[in-house]
């Protein structure tokens, strides 16, 4: 039986503590104008760290916009590449009127910001990711591609899987973590190259809600 400091309650506790520090320090640097916005970077990855935490008390079943995820996603994605000097990025949609995805608002965030993380991480230079959702009778389908160098054929069959990872340094979980929470939630995904050969697309399919 673990220690009450080791449960996970215990740990979501602790995590808080953190943020909460680290926000604080984001109010001091604040107070420099020239650190102005990293402070609000700060800021707001403390708020997705929160939503994150919160996130596993939570079993809901409520129904957000694609739209809004989609706006904190890109808003996280562009806070780290600036963080670490990475491409920039251009995001284009296209979205069906009325999209709305059932579930955990920060497990869906979690998955958009994964797909593009790795689309920026993959990318020599500035490019752009795509998102287009169209609803049909048997449900949902969310395509996300990007222009960058694609993805191996070498590489293609083991690209979910969990410390799978082409980079060093990194923990290889990004995608396994999007497909986890996308098989959770009743769909599933698939990963390809684009049909015009420039750059990568994955292929959400969901149950329509």
């Amino acid at each position: 039986m673990p220690t009450p400091d080791l449960t996970l309650e215990g740990l979501v506790h602790d995590l808080r503590n953190v943020l909460e520090t680290i926000s604080d320090a984001a109010d001091v640097i604040s107070a420099d104008p020239k650190h102005a916005r990293l402070a609000g970077a700060i800021r707001r990855s403390v708020q997705r760290g929160t939503r994150m935490l919160t996130s596993f008390h939570e079993s809901s079943l409520a129904q957000l916009d694609l739209d809004i995820i989609l706006d904190m996603a890109i808003e996280c994605s562009r806070d780290f590449m600036q963080a670490v000097k990475g491409p920039s990025i251009e995001f284009t949609r296209q979205i069906d009127s009325g999209v709305r995805l059932r579930g955990n608002p920060a497990a869906w965030e979690r998955v958009f910001t994964n797909l593009f993380l790795n689309a920026g991480q993959a990318m020599e230079g500035d490019g752009a990711v795509s998102i287009t959702a169209r609803l049909s009778e048997p449900g949902l389908e969310v395509v996300v591609e990007d222009n960058g160098p694609g993805i191996s054929p070498k590489i293609l069959p083991r690209i979910f899987e969990p410390h799978f990872s082409t980079r060093a340094k990194r923990s290889g979980l990004g995608l396994h973590i999007v497909r986890t929470i996308v098989v959770e939630h009743g769909g599933e995904i698939t990963a390809s190259n684009r049909p015009s050969g420039q750059g990568a697309m994955f292929r959400i399919s969901l149950p329509r809600v």
